[in-house]
């Protein structure tokens, strides 16, 4: 549908401010090329020139309390939410007085103060965020409206589709903005999409969409001005597409070879400035200089931020760590389920999977702010039975059944814990968490430390891993070494009922993201866990055998071999101790380098693939620290380099048993073979 672009009846006031906020734009942005090409900004620098009625049609309708998440081409969208021009410019230069301290630059402009969440360099990346914001304030019955701007590059990414079908689905308050300007980078939308009407895919999903001359600054505001309206009333989302043109290339680095310089000129004479400028003064709204004291107030403005982002200060070098997690007393304290378990409490014997699920229980039943979603966790139980009756108990807004959308209900789970609440993403196996890895990389381990501490994303986000079940390679892998690459994570692999438990509780506490990686071998291991069972330290190795021998350093489902194998090699009067990692990042070094130290020895078993291993990474770190402490070489006991077979007797010799730990340890003690009393 197309809406109405009758011009409303302005005052002079507020056309005299539709005029000013484009042109304030337009001069900031001129300022920030000129200032590019003579390298006081850097990176990648978008201009949104012949844009600006957009977001000045749109962004002022917005109530403070509505939530703005834009794309790398927002420093329209920043100035016109009101932060201060010359803190958007001193984030450009990279000083500390920037919106974002100098950490994020021109595509990643924060501010929490005025609910701004910032540009996303990652073309659709900011979708599933605004999904997730808009579904915290549904739960908590907030009725804000989250505004997602961008381009119409982003239909192409299934990021798009998965979060218009989610924000659909569950009747999310969310505006849906596309800024059409023609062009993804430099390809023209007739040669990148079968169908260049963007607004019609918003009826895919049931969605109320519109579409409008984004040249037109009243018709655009007229336009949001009904789409928002509706969403406070209705609850659900809407889609805009605001067909418009950049004049500037897509960055300065772009040559613009793709399109002709008579098609840029025609587009100009038809700009929102001009256009809205010759309508002022045919209608006789443009009063004596007023043209000239508003080119006046802004090239003020310019100047004073321009010197303000001069004089600003560079971020101490050894500041750089900063913020990459939280601080540690920034970490809240919940009281009521830390501290030791009373050993006179009972014990129930339990499995791993019921721990888990125990867990989820407890702590939604604490903590109103805690849900559950994921693929198939509430009619169906889950896939592993973790989550199995938590459906019927806490109902169907907090136990969330999801499409099968890793990338969207991912990042909408990230959006709601960036927007206060505390939500447990279920990823079915570890496989399918690659499809939402743009989510997990690149926004929830980065944002703390991009926006400078403004924002936190403290989800917990569970998958399971490993092989053992006959699942052949595509659901059998061990990535979790991967994701302990990744600064900003918190990875857990716990290995024991206690864990298991202890862990998401924990992990829930946390202000940072948390992966929680259950091998599929312990879901039916037995044990006993105490009734007032606890939170448990999420950053410290556990020592779960002593000795004097030799170091066995393992984690999650490799445990319970080492175990059997140390109670093998005791037969063999070999004395080994066993750390369990419990966390992978940040590694418990203090307690390996204490074991080593003791045993002179260190043997680590890892079911990822040897090359570029988890192991690989502990035993350099040995290697930099406890060189002079070794007896003997370090020893990796890794998956083979393959993928994981669906064969039985092929998939167990791919990964670590309990045999190959032994005949490890025997050949480092030159004891293959030699009887025990040998």
């Amino acid at each position: 549908m197309k809406i109405s672009t009758d011009k409303p009846r302005l005052d002079h006031a507020h056309a005299h401010t539709l005029l000013s906020s484009m042109m304030r734009v337009r001069r900031f942005e001129d300022k920030c090329a000129e200032l590019y090409t003579k390298q006081k900004i850097r990176g990648f620098l978008h201009l949104y020139d012949g844009e600006e009625a957009v977001a000045a049609g749109i962004i002022p309708v917005l109530n403070p309390q509505d939530r703005v998440v834009a794309t790398y081409r927002e420093h329209a969208h920043a100035l016109l939410r009101g932060i201060p021009m010359q803190s958007v410019l001193a984030e450009m230069y990279g000083k500390t007085e920037g919106c974002a301290g100098g950490r994020g630059g021109s595509m990643h402009l924060f501010s929490a103060e005025h609910n701004f969440y910032g540009g996303n360099a990652i073309v659709g990346g900011g979708l599933p965020m605004a999904v997730g914001l808009a579904l915290a304030d549904k739960m908590r019955s907030e009725h804000h409206v989250t505004a997602c701007f961008f381009g119409e590059g982003a239909v192409a990414e299934g990021e798009f589709h998965e979060s218009m079908n989610l924000a659909a689905l569950w009747g999310l308050p969310v505006l849906f903005v596309c800024e059409n300007n023609g062009y993804a980078m430099g390809t023209a939308l007739e040669r990148s999409e079968a169908r260049t009407d963007i607004s019609a895919r918003a009826g895919c999903y049931g969605m109320p969409s519109a579409f409008v001359d984004g040249m037109d600054v009243v018709s655009v505001e007229v336009a949001a001005r009904d789409a928002i309206a509706r969403i406070r009333t209705d609850g659900g989302p809407r889609f805009l597409e605001c067909r418009t043109y950049r004049f500037r290339p897509h960055s300065m680095f772009d040559a613009q070879l793709y399109r002709q310089k008579d098609e840029v000129a025609a587009w100009r004479e038809k700009g929102p400035i001009v256009r809205f400028q010759r309508w002022l003064e045919e209608a006789g709204m443009l009063h004596g200089n007023e043209l000239q004291d508003i080119e006046a107030a802004i090239e003020q403005e310019i100047a004073q931020a321009v010197e303000f982002s001069e004089a600003g200060t560079l971020e101490p070098v050894d500041h750089l760590t900063r913020y990459v997690t939280a601080e540690p007393s920034e970490e809240p304290a919940d009281e009521s389920t830390q501290g030791a378990d009373d050993p006179s409490s009972d014990y129930q014997e339990i499995t791993y999977r019921e721990a888990v699920g125990t867990a989820i229980r407890d702590a939604m039943a604490r903590d109103d702010r805690v849900f559950l979603m994921g693929e198939d966790v509430g009619a169906y139980g889950g896939c592993y039975a973790v989550s199995k009756g938590l459906m019927e108990e806490f109902g169907t807004e907090r136990i969330r059944d999801t499409p099968l959308s890793e990338s969207g209900f991912t990042g909408a789970g990230i959006g709601a814990a960036i927007a206060g609440m505390r939500p447990i993403v279920e990823i079915m196996t570890v496989n399918f968490s690659l499809l939402a890895l743009d989510q997990i990389l690149n926004t929830a381990a980065t944002l703390r430390h991009m926006s400078n501490n403004q924002f936190s994303v403290p989800v917990v986000i569970r998958m399971a891993t490993g092989a053992g079940k006959q699942l052949a390679a595509q659901h059998s892998h061990s990535l979790e070494g991967w994701y302990a690459h990744v600064p900003g994570l918190r990875v857990l692999a716990p290995a024991t009922i206690e864990d298991a438990h202890g862990m998401l509780l924990s992990a829930l506490q946390a202000s940072d993201p948390v992966l929680i990686f259950e091998n599929v071998m312990l879901y039916n291991q037995t044990g006993k866990l105490p009734a007032n069972a606890k939170a448990v330290d999420l950053e410290r190795a556990a020592v779960r055998r002593a000795g004097t021998d030799v170091s066995l350093i393992t984690y999650g489902g490799s445990l319970h071999k080492v175990l059997e194998a140390a109670e093998e090699l005791a037969g063999e009067n070999i004395d080994a101790e066993v750390i369990d990692l419990r966390s992978l990042r940040p590694l418990d070094m203090n307690t390996i380098e204490t074991s080593v130290k003791k045993t002179h020895r260190a043997i680590l078993v890892d079911e990822g693939w040897k090359s570029g291993s988890l192991a690989a990474e502990i035993g350099m770190r040995l290697a930099e620290n406890c060189f002079f402490e070794l007896d003997a070489p370090l020893v990796r006991v890794c998956s083979e380099e393959v993928p994981i077979p669906y064969a039985k007797h092929l998939e167990e010799a791919a990964i670590p048993q309990k045999n190959d730990v032994v005949a490890a340890v025997l050949a480092m003690l030159n004891k293959a073979g030699v009887p025990a009393n040998g």
